[in-house]
């Protein structure tokens, strides 16, 4: 069995040893290595191999009765290359088991843990293994809980803050109080234009700056411009630095300065990024007011040719309908969205995002969101390709791709006139005309090959009511819809129905 490279830990909050030693439940006891408040466990795993390398991820408390220890292991090496294999793969703590093999902890095995700093732990005859791996997820749990509280109550601080009359110090004050840091907000230029929180370490300001630069847009040469980070890390002694490029801002970043890095802290720092990114963004450029401009005149009776000038360059237009792959969308989150499809124009519904992207920009998956894309149309055909993007977007929800994409494709539908075509879908799908829902569940039935658990999925209904309806057209229409000459007539009437 190979290996491992390098140890890794998992995205979740570590507990650590301390809490776990605090259990009175348990009674475990620390007999060797350094204080439990220094040390941070991932998860627990079990395992009698005398060689336990190649079965450690990294950041374990490995747990272990000694079945694997030789009898003569007393006073040899045995323990110095068990304990240092344990170290090498990066397991954070050993918990050795009394009985029914060990009455004691081996002095060599304490010994061996002393020198490589390796945290090891007495677990009594009445406490078991599987009880100690539950009591680390419940930890585990606990921790995860008050990260996500500790999140959702500061994008809701974040969001109130964006909503005052001063939004950009208000966010930034926000954003310090919460990580307990300073926070500095960079114009292009790279002067320091807003500042909030505690007075820094010396030398911060400067490191804050370089850093600043590093995810800064690179706009001096046109011909071979540089790919900037969105994000950058670093560290000044004890202070954690982070840089935030603040999307279409035309160069805004967010500089933050911390004493410790905590897990919640990059999400709660990523969302202030996003706010003063649509706050920026709006102060730099004035698209804002374009597109109340825009509105206004649809409002009062323009057609929409008439005001796409004002949302920005380009002749056609894509429509994206994303929805994300949990829960309902956010404000948060569809801004985000927008930011990263390279448009502002986004409509936040009950379960899906709707982006307006110019014909220029070609949108692509989005991380954690399910996109279907209409055609690229002028504003006359937008409607259009509203209604593309919906059908795209069961589809790849369908399918569980992370996008999809309308086919324009031209084919055998071309060679019938159009007219002649619509007349041909009309008197075919007569019999269904009384029940809209009837022709969708056939139109996404055959879009799918007749599959009744992702038809099911696309149009959010149970499979029976699938099947249901299913019957029913086939009774309508009087025929057999498992005949592919049937379902090719079908599908090319839907086409143009």
């Amino acid at each position: 069995m190979s290996e491992p490279t390098a140890p890794s830990v998992p995205p979740t909050p570590p507990v650590p040893l301390s809490a776990l030693l605090a259990r009175e439940d348990l009674g475990l006891r620390q007999i060797a290595g350094p204080p439990a408040p220094d040390t941070v466990i991932h998860w627990a795993h079990t395992s009698e191999m005398a060689d336990p390398y190649p079965y450690l991820l990294g950041g374990e408390l490995l747990l272990t009765a000694g079945v694997h220890v030789p009898e003569a292991a007393g006073a040899g090496a045995y323990f110095e290359d068990y304990v240092s294999r344990i170290v090498a793969a990066g397991g954070a703590a050993l918990g050795f088991g009394l009985a029914p093999v060990h009455d004691t902890v081996p002095r060599a095995l304490v010994a061996a843990c002393e020198a490589y700093g390796l945290p090891l732990l007495e677990v009594p005859p009445r406490t078991t293994f599987s009880g100690v791996a539950r009591a680390v997820w419940q930890l585990m749990a606990q921790a995860r809980l008050a990260e996500l509280r500790r999140v959702t109550e500061a994008q809701q601080s974040l969001a109130a803050a964006a909503s005052r009359p001063d939004p950009v110090p208000s966010v930034l004050r926000q954003l310090a109080q919460r990580l307990s840091a300073h926070a500095l907000l960079y114009a292009p230029d790279g002067t320091a234009i807003a500042s909030a929180g505690r007075a820094p370490a010396p030398g911060t300001r400067e490191a804050l700056r370089k850093l600043a630069a590093v995810v800064r847009p690179d706009t001096g040469s046109k011909d071979t411009p540089r790919e900037a980070p969105a994000s950058a890390a670093d560290s000044l002694g004890d202070t954690q630095l982070a840089a935030y490029a603040l999307g279409g801002s035309g160069g805004f970043v967010l500089g933050v300065a911390t004493r410790r890095r905590e897990p919640a802290d990059h999400t709660i720092a990523s969302v202030a990024a996003v706010l003063l990114s649509l706050l920026t963004g709006e102060h730099q450029s004035g698209a804002g007011a374009a597109r109340s401009s825009a509105l206004v005149r649809l409002l009062l009776g323009a057609a929409p040719a008439e005001v796409a000038g004002l949302l920005g360059s380009g002749e056609r237009w894509l429509v994206v309908h994303a929805r994300p792959e949990n829960g309902t969308p956010d404000p948060v989150g569809a801004a985000a969205l927008g930011a990263a499809l390279g448009s502002p124009l986004i409509d936040l519904g009950r379960d899906v995002v709707r982006v307006l992207v110019p014909g220029g920009r070609e949108p692509a998956a989005q991380p954690g969101w399910t996109l279907g894309v209409g055609a690229p149309a002028e504003p006359g055909g937008w409607p259009s390709a509203d209604a593309q993007a919906a059908r795209a977007l069961a589809r790849a929800r369908a399918t569980r791709a992370p996008l999809v994409r309308h086919g324009a494709r031209p084919g055998l539908s071309e060679l019938v006139p159009r007219a002649d075509a619509e007349e041909h879908a009309r008197a075919l799908l007569a019999p269904l005309a009384a029940g809209p829902a009837l022709i969708e569940t056939l139109r996404t039935w055959l879009s799918l090959h007749g599959s009744w658990d992702r038809t099911a999925v696309a149009l959010d209904v149970h499979r029976n009511t699938v099947r249901q309806r299913i019957t029913r057209c086939a009774a309508l229409l009087d025929t057999d819809l498992d005949d592919p000459d049937v379902r090719m007539e079908l599908w090319f009437a839907l086409r143009h129905h």
